[in-house]
């Protein structure tokens, strides 16, 4: 006698589906939401020659894209196309915050109608407001200004409205500084930082006239 095999068909389960289908699409759509889940706040630190509208142009974060998706190394290669930029730190904070703090190459004078940065680059752009620096200079002369120039005082700087290389027989690396109080100062390189006393010495004196502090420190009045 054969045994008879009972074939036992399983219904299919559609409302088990539904909720695997359920699931996998909230847990689905909360994974799309995280990783599409935009920048919320951008803060921009240390900038003072470019805006903080500017940094964020040139970082390519305009619009606040998604925050998982905005990589630090893009964000430093955007902005490190700029010759104004010399080092950048990005920083991602919990709440989709971005924060990025820049160190510039700073403007120091207008050469040529360039503006010459502190790193020696040369850019078109005028829209600071600079001292001029006029003469023929050599590539090691315009550098070793430039260099040292940084080491003068901002409070002097602003005062300085125009840089003349003006050589003469005893130092080809002298300059006659014209100061928009309508002093005037020669300085020479190795000695450049003495003008930073520019308001000390013209305290005692209070008078116009010629600042010689390339050599003899001394003051002719201008009548």
């Amino acid at each position: 006698m054969k045994e008879e095999e009972e074939v036992v068909k399983k219904r299919f389960n559609f409302a088990k589906l539904l909720v695997f289908l359920l699931i996998a699409y909230i847990i689905g759509y909360n994974i799309y939401r995280v990783i599409k889940s935009p920048i919320n706040n951008i803060y921009i630190e240390n900038n003072k020659y470019l805006s903080d509208q500017e940094v964020i142009d040139i970082a390519g974060i305009r619009n606040y894209p998604s925050f998982i998706l905005t990589f630090k190394y893009k964000i430093k290669n955007n902005l490190f196309k700029n010759k104004f930029i010399k080092s950048v730190k990005v920083n991602k904070n919990i709440g989709n915050i971005l924060t990025i703090s820049v160190e510039e190459n700073t403007p120091l004078f207008i050469y040529n109608n360039k503006v010459v940065l502190s790193n020696g680059e040369q850019v078109d752009n005028n829209k600071y407001k600079l001292p001029s620096l006029v003469g023929n200079l050599n590539d090691d002369i315009l550098f070793k200004f430039s260099e040292k120039y940084q080491n003068i005082n901002d409070e002097i700087k602003f005062m300085i409205s125009e840089i003349k290389y003006d050589p003469n027989n005893i130092d080809k690396e002298r300059f006659l500084i014209t100061m928009n109080d309508g002093n005037y100062v020669y300085v020479t390189l190795y000695k450049i930082t003495a003008i930073n006393e520019y308001l000390k010495i013209l305290s005692k004196v209070n008078k116009k006239g010629i600042l010689y502090l390339d050599s003899g420190n001394f003051f002719e009045e201008i009548n």
